[in-house]
């Protein structure tokens, strides 16, 4: 005899589903707070005009010298997103629903990873992106220096291989931006006395959405590399960010901290910055920077 369905029968399934979800949302740790700095949005997008500058004190003589915003409006614009399980009531009467648990959790990792995928869509694509500046995020001219005086700066050295990225995680505006308007939330639609779907489908619908997207923070901060990942290029990654100034020619004091490697470059890293010896003599870049591996850099 089919399980009949009463409202006690659906919150019971609700509170199962609700757990199966928060268990998969807490099964994967997102790279998100690590790499982005995270902005809570208010609106359908958000401009960062004050990205042109980083702010340094001076030594006040005279009036206060007042910097407004740059002229140069950055904007990330937020993007909905949204996954979906059917489940037919037929289902449920067989008491089958243990079928849509590892689902639901499945769906809850999906929701926890996403941020991710999201932020690395952004990275990948960093070599060919326009930033605040104009130029692309990783790039051989972003122009630095007072107006008229701009000379050509780099943060990124070509090549064909998989990317390898050097940053300074340490600062409050990280490399990247995550933004979020709204947060990953799980919903259902299951009430059979209100619900079009229920009663026109005889199935029950379960999901999560979220409104989020992901941009770029200030370029000084990371350096990126498609060449061989090898000491002497690191090294020289490396310097170029601790010789990065303002555009008034002061240093910005910018000190890595990680290395963000792919799968292929990940050993790479690891016999250059985890090895006591290289190549028979003393490591001196051991543990220089910490390695940040991830599987979806390309």
């Amino acid at each position: 005899m089919p399980k009949v369905i009463t409202p006690a029968v659906i919150d019971a399934m609700n509170k199962g589903f609700n757990t199966s979800f928060q268990l998969g949302l807490g099964s994967y740790t997102s790279m998100v707070a690590v790499l982005a700095t995270i902005i809570n949005s208010t609106s359908s997008e958000e401009t960062y005009g004050w990205l042109g500058d980083i702010p340094k004190l001076r030594e006040w003589i005279g009036d206060r010298q007042i910097k407004g915003l740059s002229a140069k409006g950055y904007t990330i614009k937020n993007r909905k997103f949204e996954s979906t399980i059917e489940v037919p009531r037929d289902d449920i009467e067989d008491d089958k629903l243990g079928l849509y648990g590892p689902r639901i959790q499945m769906l809850g990792q999906s929701a926890a990873q996403h941020p991710d995928e999201v932020l690395f869509e952004l990275i990948n694509a960093a070599f060919t992106t326009l930033c605040f500046d104009g130029q692309n995020f990783f790039d051989t001219d972003h122009p630095v220096g007072k107006p008229g005086q701009e000379a050509s700066v780099s943060n990124m050295q070509a090549g064909a291989g998989e990317a390898w990225i050097l940053a300074d995680m340490s600062r409050p505006l990280k490399p990247f931006i995550f933004q979020k308007r709204r947060d990953y939330a799980f919903t259902s639609k299951e009430d059979a006395r209100t619900s079009d779907h229920v009663f026109m489908r005889d199935s029950y619908l379960y999901g999560v959405d979220a409104r989020v997207s992901a941009g770029f923070g200030f370029w000084q901060m990371a350096f990126g590399s498609k060449a061989p990942l090898t000491s002497a290029n690191l090294r020289a990654a490396y310097t170029a960010m601790c010789n990065f100034t303002d555009d008034e020619g002061r240093k910005l004091n910018i000190k890595p901290t990680h290395l963000i490697v792919g799968n292929t470059n990940l050993f790479a890293a690891r016999d250059i910055l985890l090895s006591e010896t290289l190549n028979n003599a003393t490591n001196t870049d051991r543990n220089l920077v910490q390695i940040l591996p991830a599987s979806m850099l390309l």
